[in-house]
C-alpha cells in the first residue's frame, strides 16, 4: 500500500474513513448488540471465501472466549468492542483484500490487555485457520480480555 509522499488517501483509505463516519452515527444513535452482529455477518459475507473462513472462525472464537466483547463494524471491518456506550474496539479481523493486502490480519488496540514488557506485538498475519492458529487466537483473546 506504499504511495508517493504527499499523494493523500488511498480510496480504499477514503473508503474507510466514510465507514467509519457511518459507524459512529449508529453508535450516538444507540446502535444494539444484534444491530453490531447483523453488521459485522454482513461485512464477513462480503468478503471472499478464503477470508470469509478466517473471519467466521474468528467471529465464532470471539463469541466463545470473549462473550462479554460487541460485536461492530470498524473502519468497515468485523471487530469487537468493550460493552457500553463509547465502548473501545479491542479487536479487529482487517480482511487483506480491503487494502490489497497480502494477507489479512488479527489487530488489537490498547484496550486490550496485550502489554509484555517495553514491547509486545500487536497485529497478527494469518493466512489460514490451522488448530495451532487457532490456539494463539484464542491465547490473544484470554489475554485480551484479562482472563
Amino acid at each position: 500500500m506504499a504511495q508517493e509522499k504527499g499523494a493523500g488517501f488511498t480510496a480504499e483509505e477514503k473508503a474507510a474513513m466514510k465507514e467509519r463516519a457511518k459507524e459512529a452515527k449508529a453508535q450516538k444513535a444507540g446502535q444494539t448488540r444484534a444491530d453490531g452482529e447483523k453488521d459485522v455477518l454482513g461485512k464477513i459475507a462480503e468478503m471472499s471465501p478464503a477470508e470469509k473462513a478466517i473471519a467466521e472462525r474468528i467471529h465464532a472464537l470471539v463469541g466463545q472466549v470473549a462473550p462479554e466483547l460487541v460485536p461492530r463494524t470498524w473502519y468497515g471491518m468485523p471487530a469487537y468492542a468493550k460493552e457500553g456506550k463509547g465502548g473501545k474496539v479491542v479487536c479487529f479481523f482487517q480482511p487483506g483484500e480491503k487494502f490489497k493486502s497480502r494477507y489479512s490480519t488479527l489487530g488489537f488496540n490498547d484496550a486490550a490487555s496485550l502489554d509484555d514488557g517495553a514491547m509486545w506485538a500487536t497485529t497478527f498475519a494469518i493466512l489460514e485457520i490451522t488448530d495451532e492458529v487457532e490456539a494463539r487466537i484464542i491465547a490473544l483473546l484470554e489475554r485480551a480480555t484479562g482472563r
